[in-house]
């Protein structure tokens, strides 16, 4: 199965950034589309940034111009910059891969934005 592993996470104070990074163990050019998703606690998984097997990136408004999706393909390894971090955006990040219909996930790393 294809595994990823996120890392990248941490304490950032308000205003400041976080690259997080998300390494796969397949060819990146065998996704359909990878994707970043956030959790807080108690509730569903909240998508934040896509970015598709032709190279668009999608974002929705609440991350949109802070979040930016990248890939690295010699390295297999997908990126979410993100700048301008909020206390809100405090949440466990996952990477996610879809590949010839199956889902796959990461760990999760944790992200806390605190003064």
């Amino acid at each position: 199965q294809v595994q990823l592993v996120e890392s990248g996470g941490g304490l950032v104070q308000p205003g400041g950034s976080l690259r997080l990074s998300c390494a796969a163990s397949e060819s990146i050019f065998t996704f359909y589309y990878m994707a970043w998703y956030r959790q807080y606690p108690g509730n569903q998984r909240e998508r934040v940034a896509t970015i598709t097997a032709g190279g668009s990136t999608h974002y929705p408004d609440s991350v949109k111009g802070r979040f930016t999706s990248s890939v690295d393909t010699a390295k297999n390894t997908v990126y979410l910059q993100m700048n301008s971090l909020r206390t809100e955006d405090t949440a466990v990040y996952f990477c996610n891969a879809n590949q010839f219909s199956t889902n796959y996930w990461g760990q999760g790393t944790q992200v806390t934005v605190s003064s």
